[in-house]
């Protein structure tokens, strides 16, 4: 069994989780997949704070990540300190870095300095911010990767949540990221990426992709990751959601994971 648990990201089977009774049917079936993590992320806002506790409570379903945008970091800090206390979450996680610093060197460093002073904040309340990367953060700035900008400017409170598609999208390899976040990363996110005849890399349900999950899983291993959360963000797209994350669940149980 590998150190590191994997769990669910919710926003891969987000349209179902649009209302209280939708989302406890949504957790009811991803466990008896064997999924006993989660994380919450695109399910609705509508739905009560307390609702979604007594869900998670009913369900048996473990959070612990969130993703959260740069307004709720920014204008609305304490209640998202109390949601995440209220859910017995640690990790807070922002989704993206928002565009306005997403314009160069410069920016990427105001980014990280900004995100340092959230984090020492959600430190001080038990909490601990992870950002998740996308592609754009691989871009370089008089060669320089901006994903380097954040990694040499985040301080020890900010960590990264890893997307191994895109990374592998940005044109780096997850292996290598992952190594060199070592004791940087709690939570990590793993994507598969599948090729077309169109040059066209889309995402997959993990082990039907080109990913080289035994280096992948290896790395997490020996890097210390104590959670893993399956995200597909176009799984919603599908007409069996729910099926593409039970395809994801079936082949790691193969590589002998734990959930």
């Amino acid at each position: 069994m590998k150190n590191f648990v994997v769990g669910a990201q919710l926003y891969s089977v987000r349209n179902l989780a649009q209302n209280a009774e939708d989302l406890k049917n949504t957790l009811m079936s991803l466990k008896e997949m064997g999924y006993n993590t989660c994380q919450l992320s695109g399910q609705s806002r509508e739905i009560p704070d307390e609702t979604v506790r007594d869900i998670l409570l009913e369900t048996g379903m473990t959070p612990v990540v969130t993703h959260n945008s740069m307004d709720d970091f920014d204008n609305h800090l304490d209640a998202l300190i109390r949601r995440h206390k209220l859910w017995n979450v640690k990790y807070a996680g922002l989704g993206a870095m928002s565009k306005e610093y997403n314009g160069g060197a410069e920016g990427f460093k105001n980014f990280a300095l900004h995100v340092n002073e959230i984090a020492k904040k959600l430190s001080d309340e038990g909490l601990t911010f992870v950002y998740h990367n996308h592609a754009f953060e691989f871009q370089r700035f008089d060669g320089v990767l901006g994903m380097d900008i954040l990694f040499d400017t985040f301080c020890p409170e900010a960590q990264f949540e890893l997307d191994t598609y895109w990374v592998q999208a940005g044109g780096c390899n997850p292996v290598d990221w992952i190594k060199k976040v070592d004791g940087r990363m709690d939570v990590g996110h793993f994507k598969d990426m599948v090729g077309s005849g169109e040059n066209i890399q889309k995402m997959a349900p993990i082990g039907s992709g080109n990913l080289n999950w035994k280096e992948i899983i290896r790395a997490c291993e020996e890097t210390g990751v104590k959670y893993i959360e399956i995200e597909q963000d176009n799984a919603a797209d599908t007409d069996n959601p729910l099926g593409e994350m039970k395809s994801s669940i079936d082949f790691l149980k193969t590589m002998g994971v734990q959930f």
